[in-house]
């Protein structure tokens, strides 16, 4: 297990230095679902406040670019990349977040931000239809770049 690098030795917060780091590419692939039930199924494509799916995919990509704004400690970054997917499946609104950069830190918080947004943003549109929603398992399934690669075991 790692250091929590937002500590300073005395027990302060910071931000973490990043200068001393390469300029790499870095890549982070996150993941999450929205539970929904039967009525919001049938409702996705005539709601009145529009186009859910694509609602929400723009209000991803705006959330994972206003990732160090909401965030205290989080540097803001130039972001090569930032794409947000959302598909029904039979569980509910999968969504999926790919976030790419070339900088000294990595792209998992703006991938985070950008699929709680998504998800979020579903549940303002769908909750007049009823408040019986969840947003879960919002996971880090892949990344690549920096100290260290990930990926989800079942990826």
């Amino acid at each position: 297990m790692g250091e929590l690098s937002h500590v300073a030795r005395d027990g302060t917060v910071q931000m973490v230095d990043v200068s001393g780091k390469d300029i790499t590419q870095r890549r982070a692939k996150v993941k999450g679902l929205l539970l929904i039930q039967p009525e919001h199924r049938k409702a996705i494509g005539s709601l009145p406040k529009g186009d859910a799916l694509a609602i929400a995919q723009i209000a991803g990509i705006q959330g994972g670019k206003k990732c160090s704004d909401l965030i205290p400690l989080c540097h803001p970054i130039f972001l090569s990349s930032l794409n947000v997917a959302i598909h029904l499946t039979e569980a509910g609104l999968e969504i999926e977040a790919i976030a790419v950069t070339e900088a000294q830190t990595g792209v998992e918080m703006e991938a985070y931000a950008a699929v709680v947004t998504a998800g979020i943003t579903l549940i303002d549109m769908l909750k007049g239809i009823s408040p019986t929603l969840e947003l879960t398992r919002v996971r880090l399934v892949e990344k690549t770049g920096g100290k260290w690669d990930y990926r989800e075991p079942s990826e």
